[in-house]
C-alpha cells in the first residue's frame, strides 16, 4: 500500500517519528551563524538600507512570491558572492522522499510505502545551501509552519555525507537552519531577523550569508 503525504502538512512529530529527527540543543552544533562572522562594507550597509525600504515600499500593493524573489533575495545573493564559481543556481520544483515501513497486526504483517511529496520554490546553492522561500503575507504560512517542510526538503539532501544549511524566508522574516545526517539525524535554529526592527536585521542576514559561502566554497 502507498501512502502520498503532502511537504507541506509533514509536522516535526512526524518527522522525528519516522527519520528519528532531534533538535540539537548543543550551542556549538550551529555556530556558523554567530562565529566569525565576516563584516560588511558601508556601502553594502546603504544598499542594504535601500532594499528593505524597497521591499517595505511595494509591500503594500505586491505582497507576492516574485518580490521576495527580486527586491530582497536578489540582491542578498548578489552581494554574498554566490553568482559567481563555484556556486550554482538551481529552482527545484519537486523532492520527493520514500519511507518503507512495515505495520503489524494480529492478523498479518503489511507493508506500507509512504512518500512525502512537496513542490514549492526553492533555490538550490552547491547542494548545500538551499533556500525555500515562502510568499509574504500569508498568515496560514508563518516561517513557524514552514520550518517541518523545509526539514523534509534537508532530509532528501542529495549529499548526506556533508551538512545541509537552509534559509526559509518571506520576504520581511528570515531564519537559518543547518541539519546533519547521522544514523539519527539532528537540526538547529539560528535566531529569527525580521525588517519591522529599527535596526536592519539585512545587515545580520548577509553576515551569514557570506560566512555560509565561505565556508562552502
Amino acid at each position: 500500500m502507498i501512502q502520498v503525504i503532502q511537504a507541506q502538512n509533514v509536522t516535526l512529530a512526524y518527522l522525528k517519528q519516522k527519520f528519528a529527527l532531534h533538535k540539537s540543543e548543543d550551542e556549538q552544533f550551529f555556530t556558523e551563524w554567530f562565529d566569525y562572522i565576516p563584516e560588511i562594507s558601508e556601502l553594502e550597509k546603504q544598499y542594504l538600507d535601500r532594499v528593505k525600504n524597497n521591499y517595505l515600499n511595494v509591500l503594500e500593493n505586491a505582497p507576492l512570491l516574485e518580490v521576495v524573489k527580486m527586491v530582497v533575495l536578489s540582491p542578498l545573493l548578489y552581494l554574498a558572492g554566490f553568482y559567481r564559481h563555484p556556486f550554482y543556481i538551481a529552482t527545484e520544483e519537486s523532492v520527493e522522499i520514500n519511507e518503507e515501513i512495515i505495520i503489524h497486526n494480529e492478523a498479518n504483517a503489511e507493508e506500507t510505502k509512504e512518500i512525502i511529496k512537496g513542490k514549492i520554490d526553492v533555490l538550490v546553492l552547491q547542494d548545500q545551501l538551499w533556500l525555500l522561500i515562502i510568499e509574504s503575507k500569508r498568515s496560514n504560512f508563518s516561517l513557524a509552519k514552514a520550518i517541518p517542510q523545509a526539514l523534509t526538503y534537508m532530509l532528501a539532501n542529495p549529499q548526506p555525507e556533508h551538512p545541509a544549511y537552509y534559509l526559509v524566508i518571506n520576504g520581511e522574516d528570515f531564519q537559518f537552519m543547518k541539519l546533519i545526517k547521522q544514523d539519527k539525524p539532528m537540526y538547529a535554529l539560528s535566531d529569527r531577523f525580521t525588517l519591522y526592527r529599527r535596526e536592519n536585521k539585512l545587515y545580520k542576514v548577509l553576515n551569514i550569508l557570506k560566512n555560509l559561502g565561505k565556508l562552502l566554497s
